[in-house]
This record gives C-alpha cells, structure tokens and sequence, in this order.
C-alpha cells in the first residue's frame, strides 16, 4: 500500500464520538428495555447467575412479553444472559460477558470500572498500538497525516477544555489506529476509544504530563516513515498515560 492510495478515517475532534457513544441500535420501548435490563445487570440488581422472574419482569419494565424476549435475545448475543431447560434466563458469569461489544463496554463503563479493568485496557494498547504506529510509519498516506497533524492542533488548542482535550486525544488514537492500514486495529477504536475517553476524564481532572509533546514524537515518527521510531515513541506514550492514571 502506498501513500495516497487509501482514504483515511476524519482526525477532527469528535469524528468518531457517535462511535464510541453509539447505543443498541432498536427503537423506541425495544431499545428502552435492552437498556433497563442491563442496566439491572450492570449495577448488581441481578447477580451472576441469578434467573430472571420473567412476568415480575415484565411488570416492572411495562413491556409485553415479546419486548422482553427481544430484549433477552439481543442480551444473550451479548453475552450478558443464557437460558436453559429447567432453569429459565440467567445471568451468565461476568467472565463471558463480551467486553468487546461496543453496548457491553458502555455499560460497563457508566456502571464504574475499577483500576484493574484500565490496567487490563493498557496492557491490550500495549499489545495493539505500538504495532500500529509501526504500521503507519510504512503506510500512512496524505490524508492519515492531515487527520493526525488536525488531532496535535486540536489537543494544543483544547488543552484548557477537559472536555475537547479529550475529545481530541480519542481522534489522536482513532487516526493512528486507520493509518496502520490495518483493519483489524482500526477496528480496535471501538475497544480502545470509549475507556480511554472514560479514563482520560480523570486524567484532564488532575495533574498530569503535558501530553503533546509525545503525541506530537509519534507524529514525527509516522511521518519520517521510521517504523522503530514509532513503535518506540507510542510505547513512550502509554508508558506517559500508566504514570498519569496508575
């Protein structure tokens, strides 16, 4: 692949938000009640393992009986419940719930996640986003470095606003993330966008390191086409983000 030949994804702040704020895409009492039922699994009302009373249930939430099994069936591709003979819809344990889902991670998110779960999240950067500055050193095109230069101005120009900072840190990562031009990791904006914007909310709360100048080394490196120089650089700069959010 060569520079110029791929279409980058927009580094503007925000251009991913509704990605990583998109909801369970049903309408109306549907989507309302795949959220009320996990949000009463999220904030421990039913435990792991715990069977759901279905006609309580059904009360509780105002829906018919086919709302509910919609709302039980979308759950259940989450990996949030199961059903069985005998023993009716259960809450499966929270080590199958798929964390990966773009749905699962929100609520997650909004339910509190402990340090533990952002240590988990670094160690998954870790093993991604070095890879992937390495990758765009060889294949970023015009457009990658437009998106990434827009996402340096904007944290410089938004480092007073928690709000846009972070907002432009998430197209900082998203950019870098497409420029790999990689699919796979580009994907990975969906996993690795919504906790460091959850993580990051903290972060811009407190002291902390000036970021720029190792977001801005990373661009350097990308754009010099050094594929060591960037894996390096980014490695530099979550080791920055462990040291500002332990």
């Amino acid at each position: 692949m060569t520079p110029g030949s791929r279409t980058a994804a927009s580094g503007t702040p925000g251009a991913d938000h509704a990605s990583y704020n998109a909801s369970y895409v049903g309408r109306g009492v549907h989507k309302v009640a795949v959220e009320a039922l996990a949000l009463r699994i999220f904030d421990g009302t039913y435990e792991e393992g715990d069977t759901l009373d279905l006609p309580q249930l059904m009360a509780d939430l105002d829906v018919s009986q086919t709302v509910l099994r919609e709302a039980i069936k979308v759950l259940t591709t989450k990996g949030l419940l199961d059903a069985r003979q005998k023993r009716g819809t259960f809450v499966r344990p929270r080590d199958d719930w798929n964390l990966l889902d773009t749905d699962v991670l929100r609520w997650k998110l909004a339910a509190g996640a402990p340090n533990d779960f952002f240590a988990d999240l670094l160690e998954l950067r870790r093993s991604i986003e070095p890879a992937a500055a390495a990758l765009a050193a060889e294949h970023r095109t015009d457009e990658d470095l437009a998106a990434l230069d827009a996402a340096l101005a904007a944290m410089a120009a938004y480092d007073k606003d928690p709000v846009l900072a972070v907002r432009a840190d998430a197209s900082f990562h998203t950019a870098l993330l497409s420029a790999s031009g990689n699919r796979f990791f580009a994907q990975m904006r969906r996993v690795i966008i919504p906790a460091l914007v959850a993580r990051d909310r903290h972060v811009h709360a407190g002291t902390h390191d000036d970021p720029l100048p190792v977001h801005t080394t990373v661009v350097e490196r990308v754009r010099d086409g050094d594929p060591d120089g960037a894996y390096h650089a980014m490695l530099e700069l979550l080791d920055m983000a462990m040291r500002d959010h332990p």
